[in-house]
């Protein structure tokens, strides 16, 4: 039976500035199949489905659905075509029920009927194994309800054509498995999706051919029956990249962070952190799993001094001076001073991470200004520290002296990240430090903080891929809800019991 082409790429270029973010890119989708589209970062992969979606207009090239060419100049022409992409940032109203949420913007010259709506939501979630209830509030959600309504909406509006950007970056192995079958349905059901993924394990598990951009252009398609992690990592980077992270044991272990009995409250009154207990050692790196938004960014951030405790014990063994400190209701500044580089990598990287407008010779000097002692600041030091990065983790930008604000997600990451590491701590926390990485990168940052670790340094990992989490760490705790739900030895835990201990809301498994 031959295959039809659902939509098909011709030559389609976009440029912003001058430089090409897509050239002559050639790629088409069939009829009742799962394509995943990968590439490095800055390879033009968002940019190439936003062109699809409406979001972007292509400079050059042409459009073709189901063999006609169309134009689509925005996200109300992309409908017309039956296309809808579900972004990885929702963009739904908190206060709204999943139904109301569904067929907002929807225009229709009567007046809605929401029950009808209701149960042409249940239709849907029905035909295709969707658990959601269409009268609940979206601030009531989880993610992963948050997104099925995102997806119902598309579905809802006709979509045979279906884009998802990193459709399981927070899901639990259990949601990501839950999800995978939905699609499979939908794919049965003469649906065409496109998902955008860094996870290759993912691609290989769930799709039937994959899509490689490298640097803006087209390099080819390939059946995931043919393929395995090296032959699409080969094809992304143009070279061969090793896939094996080199876990070393821990060796000559001590007790560097000692967290007792932690508590936070936020601004409304809300515990966002219960009575957390855990030990950190130096030598080793402690991964924290969890469900995004479980208390594991405001954990970080209590003990760098960012979030206010409201009780328990942060207590810090100095290994210059053999002393115990105890971090709790110090500054940031007050903990430096105390010779403890809590390097912290946040979520958010242009937010906590790094200053935008200025460039990134800058941004190093963020860690060092205040070791001048004349009214000039020092420059040498941050700019060979920037030019080290840029060499060592390949940094895509023109030259150190380039603002951030002008580099791609990936690449600013890079930096941040690159720039927390250099500061030799003797407890490196790093909050989603791959997040928005390509593989060849993500891989360089993993041996970066192993080397972290075998230096002696307590190093803490947050991360949202569990097969990494699995391979890197040696001790894994999980959070859900606030507390810590267990700890399991990364050695020997599998996916699916860390995935059921972050489900969990109450502890479980005692101290870490």
């Amino acid at each position: 039976m031959a295959e039809t082409a659902a939509i098909e790429l011709k030559n389609i270029s976009k440029y912003f500035g001058g430089k090409a973010a897509n050239k002559n890119v050639n790629l088409s989708i069939n009829t009742g199949e799962i394509l995943s589209i990968l590439g490095e970062n800055g390879s033009g992969k968002t940019t190439l489905m936003n062109m699809i979606a409406g979001i972007y207009f292509p400079d050059e090239g042409q459009i073709f659905i189901d063999g006609k060419e169309v134009v689509i100049r925005s996200p109300r022409d992309a409908f017309k075509y039956k296309i809808g992409m579900i972004h990885q940032h929702f963009k739904l109203v908190d206060v709204f029920s999943a139904t109301e949420n569904i067929i907002l913007g929807i225009e229709n010259k009567e007046k809605f009927d929401l029950k009808a709506a209701a149960n042409r939501v249940k239709e849907i979630s029905e035909r295709y194994g969707f658990d959601v209830d269409p009268m609940k509030k979206i601030h009531e959600m989880s993610v992963s309800e948050k997104q099925t309504v995102e997806i119902i909406k598309v579905l809802y509006r006709g979509a045979d054509i279906l884009i998802l950007d990193e459709p399981t970056a927070v899901l639990t192995p259990q949601e990501t498995q839950k999800l995978f079958s939905v699609l499979r349905k939908m794919k049965d059901d003469g649906k065409s999706i496109i998902i955008i993924t860094h996870k290759l394990h993912e691609v290989l598990s769930l799709s039937d051919r994959v899509a490689v951009l490298r640097k803006g252009e087209y390099v080819g398609t390939v059946r995931t029956a043919e393929a395995d992690e090296a032959i699409l990592t080969e094809m992304m980077v143009g070279k061969k990249v090793s896939l094996n992270i080199e876990r070393s044991e821990p060796k000559n272990c001590e007790e560097r962070l000692i967290i007792k009995n932690l508590n936070c409250v936020d601004r409304e009154g809300v515990k966002i952190l219960n009575n957390v207990s855990f030990t950190a050692h130096s030598g080793e790196i402690l991964g924290i799993a969890g469900i995004a938004g479980s208390g594991q960014r405001e954990l970080l951030e209590a003990i760098a001094g960012l979030q206010k405790v409201n009780e328990g014990e942060i207590l810090y063994n100095n290994p210059k001076t053999g002393e115990c400190d105890n971090l709790r209701d110090k500054t940031p500044m007050q903990i430096r001073d105390l010779g403890v580089r809590l390097s912290f990598v946040p979520e958010d990287r242009l937010g906590m991470g790094l200053v935008g407008n200025m460039d990134i010779i800058d941004n190093m000097m963020l860690r060092s200004y205040r070791k001048g002692h004349s009214m000039f600041l020092e420059r040498k030091g941050p700019r060979d520290l920037a030019e080290k990065i840029i060499k060592d983790l390949e940094v895509v930008t023109p030259d150190a002296k380039t603002p951030v604000r002008r580099l791609s997600g990936g690449n600013i990451q890079k930096i941040l990240v690159g720039r927390e590491i250099a500061a030799a701590p003797t407890v490196l926390m790093a909050a989603y430090p791959v997040r928005g990485l390509d593989i060849g990168a993500s891989y360089t940052i993993y041996n970066l903080l192993n080397k972290q670790k075998e230096k002696g340094v307590a190093v803490i990992f947050v991360g949202e891929d569990l097969d990494v989490l699995i391979e890197l760490c040696d001790r894994i705790i999980v959070i859900g809800s606030g507390s810590i739900t267990g700890t399991v030895d990364a050695r020997t835990a599998t996916k699916e019991e860390i995935g059921l201990l972050m489900t969990k809301s109450t502890a479980h498994g005692g101290e870490a």
